[in-house]
């Protein structure tokens, strides 16, 4: 398989390098817009930035080439994206995580929020912790664990950071040489039930991501990593 990676950070070059491991050819490197060739790619992987990340993946439907985008803090033009991928009848995978982990972590996640659904007396809290580095916060990972219960749990209908107005709180730390830790705690009077995905390095969102790329190849329509992984 060909591969166009659009964004050449830590995410990129590991992407990289799982992708060379598994057989596969880095065809294309894509820094910023005006170098945006994917004649040869079969699959573009975009980790850019937010700013980029709109124009990369609706560069690559008007091209015609599949593409897969974890870059985070774009998502206000998604409903744009994905009438665009219709529209051009594309080909397109968006994770807030690829890590394998985390999307079985996701489904954990909403499956413990509708058993807990039914026990008014516990709330639930998420914190993230990642790397000083990382742009948003919260992180996207976060926030679809937030939706995952908010889709699921009668108590809460929206998220905030630290909890403002009753909402279901996420707390965001950013400390040194963190890939990725995600807690959510269910905390009553008399107990606490917590669930926990821990990231120890960068390897298994690459291999998530080349994974996706590799699933979506062949195909037409807007897909998720549940979709991927068969899950859900």
């Amino acid at each position: 398989m060909k591969i166009a990676l659009l964004g050449y950070g830590k995410m990129g070059k590991a992407i990289e390098n799982i992708a060379i491991s598994r057989q596969h050819q880095i065809v294309s490197i894509v820094k910023d817009s005006t170098d945006f060739n994917l004649a040869d790619a079969d699959v573009a992987i975009d980790f850019s930035i937010p700013e980029a990340a709109y124009s990369n993946i609706t560069s690559c439907f008007e091209l015609g080439v599949p593409v897969i985008s974890g870059t985070t803090g774009w998502l206000d033009k998604y409903k744009e994206v994905i009438a665009l991928c219709n529209q051009k009848e594309g080909s397109f995978i968006y994770a807030s995580n690829f890590s394998l982990g985390v999307n079985l972590f996701f489904e954990l996640n909403k499956t413990l929020a509708k058993m807990m659904n039914q026990l008014e007396s516990y709330k639930v809290d998420i914190e993230e912790i990642h790397h000083t580095q990382k742009l948003d916060a919260p992180s996207g990972t976060a926030i679809t664990l937030a939706e995952g219960i908010i889709n699921t749990h009668d108590s809460y209908q929206d998220w905030a950071i630290d909890g403002q107005n009753n909402k279901l709180p996420i707390t965001a730390k950013r400390i040194e040489k963190v890939p990725g830790t995600h807690t959510v705690t269910y905390n009553s009077t008399v107990d606490s039930i917590s669930i926990n995905h821990t990231a120890h390095n960068r390897e298994g969102f690459a291999l998530g991501a080349v994974v996706a790329a590799e699933w979506l190849v062949g195909k037409k329509g807007v897909f998720s990593m549940q979709d991927v992984l068969n899950i859900g």
